[in-house]
Order: structure tokens, then C-alpha cells, then sequence
């Protein structure tokens, strides 16, 4: 059986109340663009990417490309972005429902693990994006997506312990978080065997949560963070 062409796999935007038609063929058009460019650089990677295969695939022409977007680089720009939200809003999901922080942060985990080894978030995300974007551009749109779900987990985890962290200390400890994640998606993606690697994952945060449990449940006041002026 042969593999569909791209064009046969954009969907069609259904007509949105209120819109001209005009503003729906626009809307059609620059998300024809995005599903075709998504389809492409995960299967081929950004540099082996044409604009001709793209346009080709969203049946187009390359002017109304250049209507929506300035180049090869802003597309893959809003590609990344939908990818990045797409991966927020499932981790998000896995987070509701749940009041025990402990099963919270389990839940965040596991989801998070699910979606670095999604194939476009691998290819998209990890490997093409540092190098696309910039690392600065790169951490400001991972962070904008995800850091919110890392914050509000921290936040349930400490929230469980009788320590009155103010706002500053929460983010510091969200950030921490936040890059070790970030680290982990990297291994797990890059690894030989994802699944093994996602699991290893898994234990290694699981002794911490469960560190963080320990002392909760048992009162342990956490170190002051004070600055200790030492004289010479």
C-alpha cells in the first residue's frame, strides 16, 4: 500500500463564525502550511526541508507562504511552537484531577516522558530546535510552553511540607526543576532505547519526590537560605 502524499493529509479548517471568506481561506492556507511543514521536518529534519516540498505539499503558491511568514525559519518557528503547546496542554491534562501532590507530580512525569518520545517533539523540539532557533530563542519558547506546569507541580510539592517559601524561593525551585527536566528529555530522547532510558528517568525523580515526601511528612524545616556574613 503507498504512503499518502502530504497534500492528502492537511486538513480542512472548518469556517469560522463571523470570518469572511477570505479570512477563512487565510487561516486554511497558513495552517495547510504549518500541518505540511510539521510533517516535513519531523520526517526529514529542517535543513533537508525545501520551501518548494512545503508549499508543494500545502498546494499553494511560495507568495501566499510569504504572506503568513518571512522564511523557512519563522515556519518552523510556529511549528515549534504548536509542537511545544501541544506537549504543555497534555501534560497539563495529566495534571488535573489529581490532589495528592505526590500522585500530581507522579502523573506530571509520566506524561512528560510520554510526549519527549513523540517523534516530532524528539525531532522538532530537541534536536532541531537549539540549533534553528538560537539557545536563547530556543529556552524563552520551551520555557513560555512548559515552565508553568513544572511551577505549578513545585508549588502542590512544597505546599505538602509546613514550609512558608515565599514567591521567589518557589520560582528558584521550579527553575531548578525546570532544567533538570529539561536534561532528562535530552537523554531520553537521544537514547538508544527511549523506553528503558524514560524509565530510568522515572526511578531517579521518583527518589527524589520521594526524598521530598520524607521530610514533608516528618516536619523538617528546610535550610534558611541566608546569606551568613563570615568575618576575615
Amino acid at each position: 500500500m503507498s504512503k499518502p502524499s502530504v497534500s492528502k493529509l492537511v486538513p480542512r479548517v472548518p469556517g469560522v463564525p463571523g470570518a469572511s471568506r477570505r479570512q477563512q481561506y487565510s487561516a486554511s492556507t497558513k495552517r495547510a502550511l504549518v500541518d505540511v511543514a510539521e510533517e516535513l521536518f519531523t520526517e526529514n529534519g529542517y535543513a533537508a526541508t525545501s520551501l518548494d516540498a512545503i508549499v508543494a505539499g500545502a498546494q499553494v503558491t511560495k507568495g501566499a507562504l510569504y504572506h503568513h511568514f518571512s522564511g523557512k525559519q519563522a515556519l518552523f518557528e510556529a511549528v515549534f511552537e504548536r509542537v511545544e503547546d501541544d506537549a504543555a496542554r497534555a501534560i497539563q491534562k495529566a495534571l488535573k484531577g489529581h490532589r495528592d501532590p505526590w500522585e500530581k507530580a507522579q502523573a506530571g512525569l509520566q506524561a512528560f516522558l510520554g510526549v519527549v518520545q513523540e517523534p516530532r517533539y524528539r525531532r522538532i523540539v530537541i534536536q532541531e530546535g537549539p540549533a534553528v532557533l538560537g539557545y536563547e530563542r530556543y529556552r524563552e519558547q520551551e520555557e513560555r510552553s512548559t515552565f508553568a506546569n513544572v511551577l505549578e507541580i513545585v508549588q502542590s510539592v512544597l505546599a505538602a511540607g509546613r514550609w512558608e517559601l515565599d514567591e521567589a524561593l518557589q520560582q528558584t525551585f521550579a527553575r531548578i526543576f525546570f532544567g533538570a527536566m529539561s536534561s532528562a528529555g535530552e537523554s531520553v530522547s537521544s537514547a538508544p532505547d527511549p523506553i528503558q532510558a524514560a524509565a530510568n528517568v522515572e526511578t531517579a525523580i521518583g527518589f527524589i519526590l520521594a526524598g521530598f515526601q520524607a521530610l514533608a511528612e516528618s516536619g523538617v524545616e528546610l535550610p534558611s537560605g541566608e546569606v551568613v556574613e563570615t568575618l576575615d
